[in-house]
């Protein structure tokens, strides 16, 4: 079972190029962030046609989150436990039928936070908090369990291009490191960093200063697995090369692979 991530930053424009990648990758499940539709704005029929079934929480202009998957969704969870007043729309659990057994999967939109210190940092660090406490009540089940999204986390300075320079910001900033690190250590692992050591690998290039071009990147988007699911990672990867598409998301596709 091959399971992604990708912030597809706005799915009415980068429709052609989801379309593309899920023909050239053949995901069996696909989390998507930042959608910036309602969930009947969503091209449901388009993606359908491609062979998936579909949920959405989606939210007007901003934020919004999918799951796709070959096999039918069972279970759904809009919205993250403990945040039930939150309005913006930034979590997505379902379980995906694999076999004889079912993998319990989440997309993920966690707060950006910036500016920071403030009201935007904090609510990413009460965000934080509660996914925390979500993900220790799901790890109770001792079930396949991934977590996958746009965390908006760097999680060390191999991660990032120029650590200095993001010292200061919300993704980077102490206190944020100090919450992955609390939901790492419930028995959590980074995929990518369990099939790769190589520094400077980067999920997420800004529009900006010729980011792309000069690969000044950051590694933000991730997918964290429970014990069970890490037993049964086979391979991980970024698929950088969706950056140099036209018209492109400035995140590209994370992936893993799972036997299942």
């Amino acid at each position: 079972m091959k399971i992604a991530t990708w912030n597809i930053n706005s799915i009415k424009v980068r429709l052609p190029n989801l379309l593309a990648w899920l023909a050239e990758a053949q995901p069996d499940v696909v989390c998507l962030q930042e959608l910036k539709c309602m969930d009947d704005a969503f091209p449901r029929s388009a993606v359908e046609d491609a062979g998936y079934n579909v949920e959405t929480h989606g939210q007007k202009t901003y934020n919004g989150v999918a799951i796709l998957s070959k096999s039918p969704l069972e279970d759904v969870t809009r919205g993250l436990p403990g945040m039930e007043d939150d309005e913006q729309a930034r979590y997505l659990e379902a379980v995906v039928p694999a076999g004889n057994r079912v993998v319990r999967i989440a997309s993920i939109y966690l707060p950006n936070g910036n500016p920071a210190p403030g009201p935007k940092y904090d609510y990413k660090l009460d965000w934080m908090e509660k996914l925390r406490a979500h993900a220790q009540a799901l790890l109770a089940h001792e079930e396949p369990l991934v977590l996958a999204g746009d965390y908006n986390v760097i999680p060390t300075p191999d991660d990032v291009h120029d650590a200095a320079a993001w010292a200061d910001d919300a993704l980077f900033r102490p206190d944020t490191l100090h919450q992955f690190r609390a939901l790492a250590n419930l028995g959590l692992t980074d995929a990518f960093r369990a099939c790769h050591t190589a520094p400077h690998r980067y999920s997420f290039w800004d529009y900006q200063a010729g980011a792309w071009q000069k690969n000044n990147g950051i590694r933000i988007d991730h997918l964290m697995l429970s014990a069970q699911a890490t037993d049964l990672l086979k391979a991980c990867d970024i698929d950088k090369h969706v950056r140099d598409w036209e018209k492109p998301s400035d995140h590209v596709p994370v992936w893993a692979q799972f036997d299942l």
